[in-house]
């Protein structure tokens, strides 16, 4: 399976978690960028509200494309621990990562939410969404985060990621959707026919466009 951009993957996703259309305790936390462009067309199709969550890469200077760990706004760490014995960090370099992505964490939160708090989530179905893992470093991340924030289910939704990443992520959650999950794996971009960048503009622009729909009555029409 491919996807002609993150919007069909989102479509497509939607389809698959139609039973909680219109769920008045259930929400849709994406995580950006990429994830919103994906959350959006989830939001929109099952009439549910959109936020971000924000997590963030831990990556050393030396091996930027790879993902040793994730910490998340809530403070939530994930650490890699194979990635940690390969680069032979200790606790002091991550902590030294960790302080590294506490600006980004901050501007990111005054630029999204606008000065607004993340919702309330305790007993509420959550429902995680991204464009696609790799390592899945900021899922685990944010997977942790919620156990402090107390939802009724957390449900993962996923257009694509490694079977290995999947497994490990299914017994941590109530539910796990993942639409494709090829072999070998290469990349998340590789399953998209358009992958372009998000911007923080067009984050804007689609959480203030999902806010704007939420607020309208639900369609009778589905997708």
């Amino acid at each position: 399976m491919t996807f002609r951009d993150r919007a069909h993957a989102g479509v497509l996703l939607a389809k698959e978690l139609a039973a909680y259309r219109g769920d008045p305790n259930a929400l849709i936390l994406a995580l950006p960028r990429g994830g919103v462009v994906v959350g959006y067309e989830l939001s929109v199709a099952l009439h549910l509200p959109l936020e971000v969550f924000l997590t963030r890469k831990l990556r050393t200077v030396n091996n930027p494309d790879c993902a040793i760990g994730a910490v998340s706004e809530t403070g939530a760490l994930y650490v890699n621990q194979e990635a940690l014995g390969t680069f032979q960090l200790s606790s002091e370099d991550i902590e030294e990562l960790v302080l590294g992505e506490e600006g980004e964490l901050r501007r990111q939160r005054a630029l999204y939410r606008q000065g607004r708090p993340l919702s309330a989530l305790a007993n509420r179905t959550v429902i995680l969404v991204d464009d696609g893992i790799a390592t899945g470093a900021t899922l685990f991340a944010t997977i942790t985060s919620m156990a402090a924030l107390s939802p009724r289910r957390v449900i993962v939704a996923i257009p694509v990621a490694p079977q290995e990443t999947g497994a490990r992520i299914r017994p941590l959650v109530d539910q796990c959707l993942i639409l494709t999950t090829p072999e070998p794996f290469s990349t998340v971009g590789a399953l998209y026919t358009e992958f372009e960048p998000v911007t923080d503009s067009q984050v804007l622009a689609l959480l203030e466009a999902a806010h704007r729909e939420c607020a309208k009555p639900p369609s009778l029409s589905w997708i």
